[in-house]
């Protein structure tokens, strides 16, 4: 049987109304003149055959048929753009990323020019994150993310990095590591992998105090005081990599791999911005892990 629905437009000047609390409101918000919307709604109350509004104009309030309508005619217009946003594919406006904090300063910065010289017309916003990611929730178009593979089932995945770990130290400490072996004083560690060096330990076999030391919060404070000298830490391999190969850092045992994997995470809806960035994205991992492999053991 087809559907016999009031106009979509009258509907919409309703709910605009209704939702915002004036005629005034719903006019700014639609781009028409309130008369306009006063006409589509006085329509709306013609076809369902019951007034909606009552009060005078510049105090108008929902009658009880027009409370008990307004509720399912907002989500069905939420419902609608949600659908639609599925598949539309907006070339306006900024691409949105989500990305681990450390991550994107120490890796995708320094290499995010090489995509702006490639699309100078896209803007890419970042955010630090490191949360769940919950597209439904979030508003941004792709995430990067490390973990094991219990990935959101809304999400397609594209694999970027293998992660490899091993500990980094400023030069100056090098020689002391490899005479005396690990110490709790000089192990630092973070508070978002606690298990980090028993992990590596076990990986090794390189025994190791079971408590380390001085914990940081953020995994960026906690590299900042490592190149400062101020101990060792287990570190991944992308996070690194460039001050390694600058002399700021060394890994006097080298890099193991972990169980965990960088992947980005996309909305599986059409969008011609992220396809792009991620294909991008997913070029520069792979030249990365090719032109910079980690060192394996000890390092000479």
């Amino acid at each position: 049987m087809a559907r016999r629905l009031p106009p979509l437009n009258a509907l919409r000047a309703f709910e605009a109304a209704g939702r915002l609390g004036g005629i005034s409101a719903a006019a700014e918000e639609l781009c028409v003149t309130p008369s306009a919307v006063s006409r589509q709604v006085r329509h709306l109350e013609d076809v369902v055959g019951t007034p909606l509004f009552e009060g005078p104009k510049t105090a108008l309030r929902l009658t009880e048929a027009g409370r008990t309508l307004l509720p399912s005619l907002s989500a069905a217009f939420d419902q609608m753009d949600a659908a639609v946003s599925l598949i539309a594919d907006d070339e306006d406006g900024p691409l949105d990323l989500s990305c681990l904090g450390t991550f994107k300063i120490r890796w995708l910065i320094p290499r995010l020019h090489r995509f702006q010289n490639l699309h100078p017309e896209i803007e890419v916003r970042l955010s630090a994150s490191g949360r769940p990611v919950d597209f439904k929730r979030d508003g941004f178009d792709l995430a990067i993310r490390t973990g094991k593979g219990d990935w959101p089932p809304d999400a397609a995945v594209t694999p970027l990095l293998k992660e490899w770990v091993g500990p980094v130290c400023a030069p100056s400490l090098a020689d002391e590591i490899r005479e005396t072996g690990l110490t709790a004083a000089l192990m630092l560690h973070t508070q978002t992998r606690p298990d980090a060096w028993a992990e590596w330990s076990r990986s090794t076999g390189v025994a190791a105090p079971e408590d380390a030391g001085r914990s940081y919060e953020h995994f960026y404070f906690l590299l900042e005081a490592v190149v400062s000298g101020l101990g060792v830490c287990i570190a991944p391999w992308p996070l690194v990599a460039d001050d390694i190969r600058a002399g700021r850092l060394v890994a006097p045992w080298g890099f193991v791999e972990s169980s965990m994997n960088y992947v980005c995470l996309k909305r599986q809806r059409q969008n011609r911005k992220a396809t792009r960035f991620l294909a991008w994205l997913q070029a520069e991992a792979e030249a990365f892990e090719r032109e910079a492999p980690p060192p394996y053991g000890a390092a000479s």
